[in-house]
């Protein structure tokens, strides 16, 4: 996986809870495979385990631009294994590893009961170790407590250094509101942000996600929050390397004024340049097809007596290497046995390699995208809405920045639902954009069809390549542990590559039964509450259902319906209903007096139309023709009239 460009040093703010941990990890970074090694970092989630392993990765290439650094998390390196043992590439799959100076592996607590992947793992820390190749891994808890990992890699761990990340304090809390409201160019005013740091938030994200709120609110706020408005609206109420040598010089040349000493001094450095170019291509031969693959490429090179631009050629070779690598992985992920291909092994072939990976990807469904029908233009505002309507379109033109993920929660039919696909119809405007917009139970349903199906790993590819994820009710994933690990390493997945997230729920986060880690990340973007609808927004939805029947909506049934009680929009929706549905059986057009006559229990009397001319047995229609009474009479419009009177 690709180092995220914003975890470095710089930007880890470091505190009493995690300076021997930050201390440790600038020294592995400086000396990998010195000192430390392997080095162990353990915290509970969200406490910036991930942010330091990739800040290692980072400031060690600063250091040596040529060192092979390697980051992964235990599920890629899980998946990476079966995908090498499912193509009989398990040979390749050890190669890959050796030749990484620094490999880093995030999350091995999921080594748990994991005894053929504990014994490759203890094998690769010996090589690199005996190699001198640093390692440096994570986890939420301590070697020691990860059950049943093998006593030989508790042994090894120990060996090297295992350090913890405690909570944040106060002044660490601050310091971190104080950065991120800096590079987001959020200011407040004196006190505000000493306010949010005043919780003790459990961790960094839940701690951003408080930064989150602050941001939103004060965004569709008048003015600046106040300390006191902050203090409130967070507690929970609403606010008011040396190069050849230069060839001999003319100038030179003319100075000693002897030419056959300028002929040697041009011939010897030709020659050393010919061996030097000689000798790099030799060792990339020796490199590449020792990792198995096809050099004749390169051998081409030391064939001819003076190729054009070694050095260029050599490059080209280890762009395309790297390029059937990406390509391999994600083979691996759409079609496992298709990865061990012989195309995946040649860099003359690079061109196939992406036509089979292409076909591989054409052969995936696209996930379930959002309803056409709910756009932001038809999701009406009002003072219940206006904050998460706001982090909602930020979310939109700013996909993967912005509130991400941006979790929305609030009681059923409140709107929640149609602010979500409202959501994903704009991103999906974006040029090669996929949204995947779905309830949770249906992406369950399709997971559990998926291992019926032995069909795990492309469902998996089929969201992963999505650009935006949101999924609907996510409580309904409560206590079922196989979709929220799914979910946990998706999640990893989608936002290490900047794709917007986004989610609902009918309540608060951490009383929805969902695993804790789930819970962090959710909390580490934006969570904001939908209440039911002021008066203000009842009013704008009745005017708009009354008005799709066509015509004008008359204003004293608006006003008077908007008066009434409603929690959420589909009581609303159905209160209109009744109105309109009475309305239609007595023939006339909805009014605030019908309505009143209704909704207060007074049954409103029958309606009489004119009097027909009569004639025996016949009934003459006022606008001409001919009917019969017995078939005329399921025509009255007031149920009560339809008696049959029995003339017995």
């Amino acid at each position: 996986m690709e180092l995220n460009r914003q975890f470095r040093f710089e930007t880890f703010v470091v505190g009493a809870a995690n300076r021997l941990a930050a201390t440790a990890a600038r020294t592995v970074a400086q000396t990998p495979g010195t000192a430390y090694n392997p080095l162990f970092i353990y915290s509970a989630t969200g406490l910036g385990k991930t942010h330091l392993l990739m800040a290692i990765g980072q400031w060690a290439q600063h250091l040596e631009p040529g060192l092979a650094v390697e980051y992964l998390t235990l599920e890629e390196f899980v998946e990476a294994f079966h995908a090498a043992v499912a193509a009989g590439q398990s040979e390749a799959f050890r190669h890959r590893f050796l030749n990484v100076d620094l490999l880093l592996i995030d999350d091995v607590q999921f080594l748990t009961h994991r005894r053929e992947l504990q014994a490759e793992l203890l094998r690769l820390i010996g090589q690199l170790q005996a190699a001198d190749k640093q390692i440096v891994l994570s986890s939420d808890r301590p070697p020691a407590e990860i059950e049943g990992l093998d006593e030989r890699l508790v042994s090894g761990f120990a060996g090297g250094l295992i350090v913890d990340i405690g909570p944040p304090d106060f002044e660490t809390r601050l310091a971190i509101l104080r950065q991120r409201a800096s590079e987001r160019g959020a200011e407040f005013a004196p006190g505000v942000l000493e306010a949010a740091a005043a919780f003790e938030a459990v961790n960094v994200r839940e701690l951003l996600g408080l930064l989150n709120r602050l941001v939103a609110f004060q965004a569709v706020s008048d003015g600046p929050l106040t300390p006191d408005t902050a203090a409130a609206l967070l507690g929970g109420g609403e606010p008011a390397g040396g190069g050849a040598p230069a060839p001999a010089s003319a100038a030179a040349a003319e100075a000693k004024d002897e030419f056959t000493d300028f002929l040697s001094d041009v011939a010897s450095v030709l020659s050393r340049q010919v061996e030097e170019w000689r000798r790099r291509v030799a060792e990339a031969v020796m490199r590449w097809e020792g990792e198995g693959y096809r050099t004749s490429r390169l051998e081409a090179l030391l064939a001819e007596e003076a190729p054009v631009a070694p050095e260029g050629a050599i490059r080209a070779f280890e762009r395309d290497v790297e390029r059937l690598r990406q390509l391999e992985a994600e083979m691996s992920v759409l079609e496992p046995a298709g990865a061990g291909d012989a195309v995946f092994r040649d860099p003359d072939r690079v061109a196939e390699a992406e036509a089979l990976v292409e076909r591989a990807r054409a052969g995936l469904s696209p996930p379930p995208g959002p309803s056409a029908l709910w756009t932001f233009a038809q999701y009406l505002a009002g003072e219940a809405n206006r904050v998460a309507l706001t982090a909602a379109h930020a979310a939109a033109q700013h996909p993967g920045e912005r509130y991400n993920p941006l979790t929305v929660i609030g009681p059923p039919g409140v709107g929640k639902t149609h602010l979500l696909h409202a959501l994903g119809n704009a991103l999906a405007e974006a040029p090669g954009a996929v949204v995947a917009c779905l309830s949770a139970q249906d992406w369950l349903d399709e997971l559990v069809q998926a291992i019926g199906q032995d069909r795990v790993e492309r469902w998996r590819a089929r969201y992963r390549r999505v650009t935006a994820l949101l999924l609907d009710d996510v409580h309904l994933l409560a206590g079922k542990e196989r979709s929220q690990e799914e979910l946990f390493h998706l999640f990893n997945h989608l936002t290490a590559g900047r794709r917007q997230l986004g989610f609902t729920a009918t309540g608060p986060l951490k009383e929805i039964g969902l695993d804790h880690r789930l819970v962090s990340r959710l909390e580490g973007g934006l969570v904001v509450e939908l209440g039911p609808p002021d008066r203000e927004l009842r009013r704008g939805l009745i005017a708009r259902l009354l008005a799709s029947r066509g015509g004008e909506p008359d204003a004293q049934l608006v006003d008077y319906l908007a008066a009434r009680p409603a929690d959420s929009v589909r009581a609303l929706s159905g209160l209109v209903q009744r109105v309109v549905s009475a309305a239609e059986a007595q023939g006339v057009e909805p009014s605030a007096a019908l309505a009143r006559e209704l909704l207060e229990g007074i049954r409103v009397p029958p309606r009489r139309s004119r009097p027909s001319l009569r004639t025996s047995g016949l009934v003459v229609s006022p606008v001409g023709g001919v009917k019969s009474r017995e078939k005329l009479v399921w025509h009255w419009p007031d149920p009560a009239d339809r008696l049959v009177e029995d003339l017995s």
